[in-house]
């Protein structure tokens, strides 16, 4: 007879502690709250085969990779997953129990296996569509023709016409205010990790953005993009949610017609990827980006076939 449901849920040892320390190290809410949701569906998951974690060894790590990949596991909140997790979302997972076992041995407590006894799974080599550049355009200034309200149509174009001109992720966009943007178009973004980098703005999307706070003129939101549907809001501390945003792109996409999955994080890549096409060099959007390693930016660039295309026809010493 199956007792799981009657079991005391265990929290995992000295998890408040663990992040804290990941709080203490100036990373942005957004890895900290990866951090604590990984973990909690290892916690689920320990609880639901009732194995404690001072007595999880190899084989757990194993079961709990095969419980990964399968659709039968359950999210943070205990509900069924939606779709499978990719490679990659698997390995950060891992990757968080890697660091909380790090954790546990740095500060003298026991940890009942070694941080590098959790192997990491092979990912995929992967080639995300980044669709042509007529797409992404069409797309960029579909706000224009699909939106009926105007001020929502002269903002959302401003967003994406930012989006396109700064290679932003979407945390990044949101949390831009006014005063962030200087004279010259430049953008002071306070990134990943709180790095702290300047963006900039081509004239095309300085125009976009000037008509629309033109229009929003009196609102005295510090945020450059701010939501219209706030009944009993302090405006003054609302802002776009990354949903609205996500949600809008997809719908502009499929009244379109497009085919190319374009999201927020889509044209952050083509952003990167036209860049690359037209000769720019990676070191450059590197630094445009925010990435930390080099290695990143490349599986961003190198993912272009037809930059790769013309780059053979263009250099083969036998091509003629």
């Amino acid at each position: 007879m199956d007792t799981s449901n009657n079991q005391e849920k265990r929290p995992l040892p000295h998890i408040d502690d663990f992040l804290l320390e990941i709080q203490t190290r100036n990373l942005s809410e957004e890895t900290l709250y990866n951090y604590e949701r990984d973990l909690k569906v290892f916690e689920n998951f320990l609880n639901e085969i009732n194995v404690p974690f001072e007595e999880i060894n190899k084989k757990t790590i194993l079961n709990y990779k095969a419980y990964l990949t399968s659709r039968d596991r359950k999210t943070p909140k205990s509900s069924m997953g939606q779709k499978k997790l990719a490679s990659f979302s698997i390995n950060r997972m891992l990757s968080s129990i890697r660091s909380y076992l790090r954790f546990l041995i740095d500060s003298d407590y026991q940890a009942p296996i070694a941080p590098n006894a959790v192997k990491l799974i092979k990912t995929e080599i992967k080639l995300p569509r980044v669709g042509d550049f007529y797409e992404v355009k069409k797309l960029i200034e579909a706000p224009t023709q699909l939106e009926k309200n105007k001020l929502i149509a002269l903002r959302n174009r401003a967003i994406l016409e930012t989006f396109f001109s700064t290679g932003a992720r979407i945390s990044e966009l949101i949390n831009i205010k006014l005063n962030d943007i200087d004279k010259n178009g430049r953008i002071f973004i306070k990134g990943k990790g709180k790095k702290e980098r300047f963006v900039y703005l081509t004239p095309r999307a300085q125009k976009h953005i000037k008509n629309y706070v033109e229009v929003r003129a009196g609102d005295d939101s510090p945020y450059l993009f701010i939501p219209y549907r706030r009944r009993n809001v302090n405006v003054k501390i609302k802002k776009l949610s990354p949903n609205y945003i996500e949600e809008r792109i997809k719908k502009y996409r499929e009244l379109l017609g497009l085919n190319i999955p374009i999201t927020p994080h889509g044209l952050r890549r083509a952003f990167a990827t036209l860049l690359a096409e037209n000769g720019a060099s990676v070191a450059a959007i590197q630094v445009l980006l925010g990435h930390e390693s080099l290695d990143t930016t490349t599986r961003y660039v190198r993912i272009s076939n037809r930059f790769a295309e013309r780059t053979f026809q263009k250099y083969h010493p036998l091509k003629e």
